[in-house]
């Protein structure tokens, strides 16, 4: 059984207690877990950062420079957002296959940052809701 003690002031988060207990517990082997390492791999230093403290990062289209959030998950999980950071326009695009969500995200970040009129060419938009890009699916 587990045992959970409140945490004081200076220790670990515990999201970072968690992700250590899954980690010793061979999470990482897993095809997710793999997917989510390399996915963290190819994060710039900031998006490495904003994904494990809000649960998305944020990439810029190379033809338009516009800003779009990769939210953990497969599919409805982008969005683009305005100059203050607030969704405009939902966009659902993936890659063909059953994926894990790592290799999903990392080949929507791809897609915007190297071929974005392609990417947005395929995806499907909808407007977007505080429903289906909750903070709370932290995987970073």
């Amino acid at each position: 059984m587990l045992g959970f003690r409140p945490f004081r002031p200076g220790q670990r988060s515990r999201k970072r207690a968690i992700r250590a207990l899954l980690i010793r517990h061979g999470a990482e082997k897993t095809p997710e877990g793999r997917s989510l390492r390399l996915l963290r791999e190819w994060l710039s230093p900031a998006q490495r950062t904003q994904f494990a403290a809000k649960g998305y990062f944020e990439a810029v289209g190379c033809d338009t420079g516009k800003q779009y959030r990769i939210y953990a998950g497969a599919m409805t999980n982008v969005c683009e957002v305005d100059k203050r950071g607030r969704p405009t326009q939902g966009l659902c695009f993936l890659p063909l296959g059953e994926l894990p969500i790592g290799d999903v995200m990392l080949s929507q970040k791809i897609a915007l940052e190297s071929c974005e009129s392609r990417a947005l060419e395929v995806a499907r938009r909808f407007p977007p809701t505080g429903f289906m890009f909750r903070r709370n699916r932290l995987l970073g």
